[in-house]
């Protein structure tokens, strides 16, 4: 099969939309990769610094893949990671997402080019945050989503805005690329946390201002990581009007989806 990307040219360049203070996880502070991951995607925790995977050849229906552009996290492991400047809880990011994690997940659209399932790894998996690395606060778990879920990566969208948490996997069922991308909102997809969600040790709520520290815990299953990403600024309009108008549609062949 063959799957549809999206070329963005306008005036015969391509546009890349640039955010100011992007910032990622920039150090592992520490790793376990539990039990069951491949082991081709266990050596390199590294891979989960930096922005997630990038360009058109990263598609929600063409996962980032490659050892170099994940880690492995297995039942039993975790991965604790610092960022490269504070998470900050702020209440007007839009939808309340402060934070997105990106992992290996795709929507499947064999023949048809039209989505028919999710496919990602199961797993039961905690996020906690810390602002000093001793204190730790776990995201509630009523309230938060598992990552590698939704939502697939989009290698031409921007890693700093969150895909409209309201929607589901239904929403994207027998949609096309263009028009997943379309629900996308110009957002490199990716699973979104808030911080309002933090609890101490008791379960309690607390008012938390910022972290610098993300902990993925596997309970069971696999989650493959590619990246996490604090959410910021926001473009103007007039830069996605523009994207979006010099959007142009080709054809490519399929590639490898990632880890077994």
């Amino acid at each position: 099969m063959k799957n549809i990307c999206l070329a963005l040219a306008l005036a015969g360049g391509v546009i890349v939309p640039q955010i100011s203070r992007a910032q990622y996880a920039d150090a592992v502070i520490s790793y376990n990769p539990g039990a069951g991951a491949n082991s081709s995607y266990i050596n390199n925790p590294n891979a989960a610094l930096g922005a997630p995977a990038s360009g058109d050849s990263v598609m929600p229906d063409d996962p980032p893949y490659l050892p170099s552009q994940l880690v492995g996290i297995g039942a039993g492991g975790e991965i604790t990671l610092q960022m490269s400047s504070p998470i900050v809880n702020n209440p007007s990011d839009p939808y309340g997402v402060n934070f997105i994690v990106f992992g290996n997940q795709f929507f499947e659209d064999y023949q048809t080019g039209l989505v028919t399932t999710l496919v990602d790894h199961a797993a039961s998996i905690t996020v906690q945050v810390s602002p000093d690395d001793s204190t730790w606060y776990t995201l509630n778990p009523a309230l938060a989503p598992q990552p590698g879920t939704l939502f697939p990566t989009s290698g031409i969208g921007n890693p700093q805005i969150a895909v409209n948490p309201s929607l589901t996997l239904s929403s994207f069922l027998g949609l096309n690329l263009a028009g997943v991308l379309s629900l996308y909102n110009g957002s490199a997809g990716g699973t979104g946390y808030d911080l309002a969600w933090a609890q101490d040790a008791n379960g309690n709520s607390v008012n938390l201002a910022s972290a610098n520290y993300v902990q993925i815990d596997v309970q069971s299953g696999l989650l493959y990581l590619n990246a996490v990403s604090e959410v910021q600024a926001v473009p103007e309009p007039t830069t996605w009007t523009l994207i979006l108008a010099g959007t142009s549609l080709f054809w490519r062949y399929p590639r490898a989806k990632g880890p077994a």
